[in-house]
């Protein structure tokens, strides 16, 4: 039996082939089922196909919820629907359960993260999965708990390490800072000399998938659940309502179709196509994820779990042996994802996993002369921001998504299961869950498809490193950019990423800082960037003390409240919510009141139906109009404009729009976004500068707080930009040279709240982008 560390030599002597964009792509099929190191897997009785045989149980001709995909999401959500109540739920599984990605998982779970939601869901899998299931079916989920070590092997890791120790005392979640010397005598056979630290969680564990998903399923089936294998969804039928929103409205299969309001995707590396058959966009990509089992190590029974962070790689307790794996920065693209794989595995490819072998080694030495049981190179499903795709699709009422885990899927999977479930069945999840819900995307980049290429390469190659609270991607950039990108990049601007837009961040005196296309980190043939300006400043970023560009920040708060103006093109959600039950619906959905005449602006917060704070805007009140401009629409009734958060406009606009369809409101919401710009101009000089070029009165007396106008900027008629990117959108209207004007209090927000108050040393401009 090979050893690791030949391994590595045989990898390192093989010449480095040519990985280019080509390389992506996995062109061998997945080879024949291999053994994986569990116990127990569902995957006995070989014999027929599974699809050949047909359903293993009859379908009903109705169901209230139709979970697909036999996963851990889809359990763990079938059995949470079940708990709370939810009768008539139907899982569909084109295999058996647990196939295409959950059988082969490595079924590790860490209590601590940077975010404090993701603290509460993993506390409540580990609940589920250590305690619940067992009390409830008398089944052994195969559950260990034999701790999780963090190493620290630099000493800003150490510092995040004591910062997700003091998250975890909020929470309840035991865990100890260890010096090298204690890790020594916890772990003896590690190698301790380049530690400065590590963090030692006693109530971190395993899961075994199959023993899981199965008491998942036998507990949900005891509340009147049914789960359903060998059945393949092949179409979800939509109908279009009186009102013209699009409904699910049944599950297609080959052996029959259930009639249902409510679809879940929990289909995982599959997710992309049972959302093509449904016309959601999904935005995630498959790759290839594996790990390697070892021979029998003397001495490593009850040690706990290690994550490595710093060398990208874990170290899984397998009863006498260790599972290794991690996350490298040439991972392979499954670019053709086969709607045949089940249970099989790809050939592991030693070139790409070699750099794991390296880091395990290095930490605990006795692997050099260990012998390589098996190899587990399995499907993992990527989304471009690392975190699960959860939530009601924008595009498709009734239609559900749990997916997208990051090779996270079996840890979530408890808490993800318990809050899914509680948004299908109440209207929205308990906790937080803003940065799961698919609609935290902008739909021009869920169907953008180097978009989220790029990022969810980036997200996976950064999965173990530091989490500063100053980061930007480098990866799908440069994709929404306003006419003053350029102008505003020749003076210094370093950009900020949001909802695809580059914002103005701050202003550095080094020169120019543009991102440049994305390098991959120099992985499958590409050439690093020797020299990149933007990379570099991030870099100085990377602290949990005030970053070095603090001060300059600092000039440029102290210029905007001083004898200067600060000038830049601002990012803002621009909506119309127009038509006969406009007021009626701003009524529903804003907290102040924002039934005055035309002319006001109102800030207010957006409440949702439990009376919590979606967000907070600005509401400009319109008068209607026969006739359309650049910068309203027509409408008849009620109009308002709404100025919303860029980084949240997405959800803002998906928020409005399902209290308009449920509420059933005769109006429209319309995006101009994409057709108007907006210039911030702050400070005290704002208001002469804008007096140069606006030819209205901007005194307190005939600008009163809290107005807004329409006014002809410089005497132009027309207002256009030479520099507008031939592949940006193209606004819907054309200009006839008006430019709406307000002002607004400083710091009234939490972003720079539009349409506010006159006399307050800061102002915006909109202007049409052509």
């Amino acid at each position: 039996m090979a050893s690791l560390s030949r391994a590595l030599r045989v990898a390192a002597a093989c010449p480095r082939r040519d990985l280019g964009l080509r390389a992506l792509t996995s062109r061998a099929g997945p080879t024949t089922e291999k053994s994986v190191p569990y116990q127990r897997t569902l995957k006995e009785a070989q014999g027929p196909s599974a699809v050949a045989r047909g359903p293993s149980r009859p379908l009903p001709s109705t169901a209230n919820v139709v979970v697909i995909g036999g996963g851990s999401l889809g359990c763990q959500t079938l059995y949470h629907l079940a708990k709370l109540g939810v009768s008539g739920t139907v899982l569909l599984e084109r295999e058996r359960l647990t196939s295409g990605t959950t059988w082969h998982t490595a079924g590790l779970l860490w209590q601590l993260r940077p975010s404090d939601v993701e603290v509460e869901l993993l506390a409540h899998t580990r609940r589920v999965v250590s305690r619940d299931l067992e009390e409830e079916t008398g089944l052994h989920t195969g559950w260990i708990q034999n701790g999780g070590l963090f190493i620290a092997s630099n000493q800003q890791r150490l510092d995040e390490y004591k910062r997700l120790m003091s998250l975890g005392k909020a929470y309840g979640v035991e865990s100890h800072v260890l010096s090298p010397a204690e890790t020594k005598a916890l772990y003896p056979l590690m190698n301790v000399d380049d530690l400065y630290g590590t963090l030692y969680v006693p109530q971190d564990g395993t899961m075994d998938p199959a023993g899981t998903c199965t008491a998942l399923s036998r507990a949900a089936a005891a509340r009147g659940a049914q789960v359903i294998e060998n059945c393949p969804v092949s179409g979800i039928r939509v109908r279009t309502d009186d009102f013209g929103v699009r409904r699910v409205a049944a599950v297609e299969t080959e052996h029959g179709t259930i009639q249902t309001p409510c679809v879940v995707n929990c289909a995982g590396v599959w997710a992309g196509a049972v959302g093509r058959m449904a016309g959601v966009k999904v935005p995630l990509v498959a790759m290839h994820h594996a790990y390697v089992v070892t021979e029998r190590i003397e001495g490593i029974q009850n040690m706990p779990n290690v994550r490595d962070h710093d060398a990208s790689v874990y170290l899984r307790l397998q009863g006498d042996a260790l599972s290794v794996g991690g996350y490298e920065t040439n991972p392979i693209f499954w670019e053709e994802v086969s709607d045949k794989f089940a249970f099989g595995l790809f050939d592991l490819d030693w070139d790409v996993f070699s750099p794991h072998i390296e880091g395990a080694v290095n930490r605990v030495p006795v692997l050099e002369k260990t012998g390589v049981k098996s190899t587990v190179c399995g499907p993992e499903s990527f989304t471009p921001d690392h975190k699960p795709l959860m939530g009601e699709a924008p595009e498709l009422r009734g239609f559900y998504l749990g997916c997208g885990f990051n090779s996270a899927g079996m840890m979530l999977g408890g808490g993800c299961g318990q809050e899914l479930a509680h948004w299908i069945v109440h209207g929205r999840p308990e906790k937080d869950m803003y940065g799961y819900d698919i609609r935290r995307f902008h739909p021009l980049l869920t169907d953008h498809r180097r978009w989220i290429r790029e990022r969810s390469h980036e997200s996976y190659a950064k999965n173990y490193s530091v989490v500063f609270p100053h980061d930007e991607p480098l990866a799908g950039r440069n994709m929404r950019t306003d006419p003053l990108h350029e102008e505003l990049l020749s003076q210094g601007c370093v950009f900020q990423e949001r909802q695809g837009w580059e914002r103005p961040g701050w202003f550095t005196p080094q020169g120019t800082a543009p991102v440049l296309q994305y390098d991959y980190y120099g992985a499958y043939g590409h050439q690093a960037h020797g020299d990149h300006a933007y990379g570099r400043l991030l870099g100085d970023e990377y602290t949990f003390d005030f970053p070095p560009h603090h001060n300059v920040i600092k000039k440029e708060c102290l210029a905007c409240r001083g004898a200067a103006a600060v000038f830049n093109m601002s990012y803002f959600g621009k909506f119309y919510l127009v038509g006969l039950d406009a007021r009626k619906a701003a009524d529903w959905l804003f907290s102040a009141d924002v039934s005055r005449p035309p002319g006001s602006t109102v800030y207010t917060c957006m409440l949702n139906h439990r009376g919590g704070t979606e967000s907070d805007l600005t509401v400009s009140r319109l008068a209607p109009s026969p006739q359309a401009s650049a910068l309203a629409p027509a409408f008849e009734g009620d109009g308002y404009y709404l100025a919303v958060g860029g980084a949240v406009a997405q959800h803002n606009w998906a928020h409005i729009s399902t209290v308009l369809q449920d509420q059933k409101f005769r109006c429209q919401l319309i995006d101009g976004s994409e057709d108007l710009g907006m210039i911030s101009i702050q400070g005290p000089a704002s208001r002469a500068i804008l007096q140069e070029v606006l030819d209205a009165d901007l005194s307190n007396e005939a600008f009163p707080f809290s107005t807004h106008k329409l006014v002809r900027a410089a005497g132009h008629l027309e207002v256009k930009h030479p520099d507008l990117r031939s592949d940006s959108p193209r606004p819907r209207g054309g200009s006839d040279g008006q430019g709406a004007l307000s002002h607004h209090v400083p710091g009234a927000c939490g972003h720079q709240a539009l349409l506010q108050a006159p006399g307050t040393r800061m102002a915006h401009v909109i202007l049409p982008t052509m």
